[in-house]
């Protein structure tokens, strides 16, 4: 049964159907990918989904290259952020003295 928490998700996660969106998962993993679909659980049906790899020697960063998955389902559980794909923006580290 779908509680109030859910109901909140889905009415935000509505206003980005057919539109691109960035998903990072536990683990650091990042796919970006048209949003197709949902479930009161948070699994996420998406579209021309593009992989973020990471960086070999670092596993924190991402290499800049990417490879197409094509239509992806997301295991809700395993999500840890969900966002707009045009409106990621890096910023400096706050907590490291520059």
């Amino acid at each position: 049964m779908a509680g109030k928490k859910d109901s909140v998700i889905s009415a935000d996660l509505h206003k980005f159907l057919d539109k691109r969106i960035r998903v990072k998962f536990l683990g650091g993993r990042e796919v970006a990918g048209m949003l197709k679909g949902y479930d009161t659980v948070l699994n996420l049906v998406l579209d021309g989904t593009r992989d973020y790899l990471r960086d070999p020697n670092d596993p924190n960063s991402l290499s800049g290259e990417t490879r197409e998955l094509g239509i992806c389902v997301c295991k809700g559980a395993a999500i840890q952020l969900i966002c707009p794909a045009d409106s990621i923006e890096a910023i400096p580290n706050p907590f490291i003295p520059q």
